[in-house]
């Protein structure tokens, strides 16, 4: 408080407000307990902020994030901080058919992310941090911790050429040095990660719950980009580009399988404890997954009619506008001639074997909402693992042949 009121007091510059005592106030006792009288001052330092460069941005971003819940807007991209992360979110132009600028923003904010999850978890045995005391797991989950999140941040370092620079002797080395690689992927203007850590309780096992959801939120708005990519490739004659995006599109979903593996590390009574003060906040409201469905095929009426889409309204009326989908680039292709065979095979190939990945992707999304959620409903006013087992078997695309048989027993290590 003393630092805010200095800060108040003053020009109120943007460049110089108080960030990290103010973190360290809801790390203390997580966002959900917030004294009110700190939440009131930092309501009238958001009025106050004035300009439009990128300090003042970052700090309107950062207040409304940490006051989501005082201003009764709280919900799963603001207990994220999304706005935060400046990630790209899938929602301008599709990049061109090289796409690498993006790609490489996206790849070094994964390995950032997964690789400042397990500096906690290593911080956190080593008993040099206070940070989100509660129901901190034994050793034995904290090398598991670390193995999982190297491998979840490899195939990212790879696109990178940064894997020979991972010691992987012990899981500790391991992570260790993938903090140290993730330090040197920090550019000018990036904001400091620790802003987007705003934990609703005190619980330890809700860093790794936000660091590997924004994780998620970052594979995806990926996904949305290189599949719009293949729309405009489709629609222009240009079937190899079309299954290169597709094929990337597909990688970036293992990312997104190896996430899993290291969420299902969490507890399932420390889920318990800190999901209680996130209601209002549900996956189901991820605006990158919605783009990624939709772009794939038109959602049915009462898919689109449903609380799912509802949670996301720009996407929804990106579909009611017309939103071109990759279904409809084909077929069209196919009708006017666009994709003769053998490229008509090739495409419907890659198109089958990213529905496939998609596909499993769900079931073990769902495989682990059971496992930490049983039957109870979900947060965001949802139904929780029902919805889930009920649209984790939706066609991906319509006009190839579907994917194949559901194996059995998907489960995450």
């Amino acid at each position: 408080m003393r630092e805010l009121t200095s800060w108040s007091a003053g020009v109120a510059d943007p460049g110089a407000f108080p960030y990290d005592p103010v973190v360290d106030a809801f790390h203390r006792v997580g966002k959900h307990f917030v004294d009110k009288e700190l939440l009131a001052r930092l309501d009238e330092a958001r009025a106050r902020v004035a300009g439009h460069d990128e300090r003042a941005r970052l700090l309107r971003d950062f207040l409304d994030v940490a006051l989501d819940k005082w201003d009764g807007r709280y919900d799963y991209r603001s207990y994220l901080a999304l706005r935060l992360l400046r990630l790209p979110d899938g929602t301008d132009d599709p990049p061109p058919v090289g796409g690498g600028d993006a790609r490489r923003v996206r790849d070094r904010l994964v390995v950032r992310l997964v690789a400042d999850a397990v500096t906690f978890e290593l911080a956190s045995a080593a008993k040099v941090t206070g940070l989100l005391p509660e129901q901190r797991p034994g050793r034995a989950v904290v090398a598991k911790r670390c193995r999982l999140g190297v491998r979840a941040a490899m195939p990212a370092l790879a696109r990178l050429g940064l894997t020979e620079t991972i010691d992987d002797a012990t899981p500790a080395t391991a992570a260790t040095a993938l903090a140290t690689v993730a330090a040197g992927l920090d550019t000018t203007g990036d904001p400091p990660l620790r802003l987007s850590m705003l934990p609703v309780h005190v619980t330890h096992d809700e860093y790794l719950f936000i660091r590997v959801l924004q994780a998620y939120e970052c594979v995806f708005a990926g996904v949305a980009d290189e599949l719009r990519a293949v729309v405009v490739a489709l629609h222009t004659g240009s079937p190899a580009p079309a299954v290169d995006r597709l094929g990337y599109a597909r990688e970036l979903l293992g990312t997104a399988g190896s996430l899993f593996s290291l969420l299902a590390t969490m507890q399932p009574a420390a889920f318990q404890t800190f999901r209680q003060y996130t209601e209002g906040a549900s996956a189901i409201q991820s605006r990158s997954y919605k783009l990624v469905e939709s772009l794939c095929r038109t959602p049915a009426p009462q898919r689109l009619d449903s609380v799912a889409y509802r949670s996301v309204p720009e996407v929804r009326a990106r579909v009611r506008d017309g939103q071109p989908t990759v279904d409809e680039a084909y077929r069209r292709a196919v009708h006017e001639g666009r994709l003769a065979e053998p490229a008509r095979r090739m495409v419907a190939a890659g198109m089958g074997r990213f529905a496939e990945a998609l596909a499993q992707w769900r079931r073990t999304h769902y495989g682990v909402a059971v496992r930490m959620l049983g039957r109870r409903p979900g947060t965001g006013y949802t139904e929780g693992t029902p919805y889930l087992a009920a649209v984790r078997d939706l066609p991906v695309f319509d006009a190839v042949d579907p994917y194949p048989p559901r194996p059995t027993g998907d489960r995450p290590e």
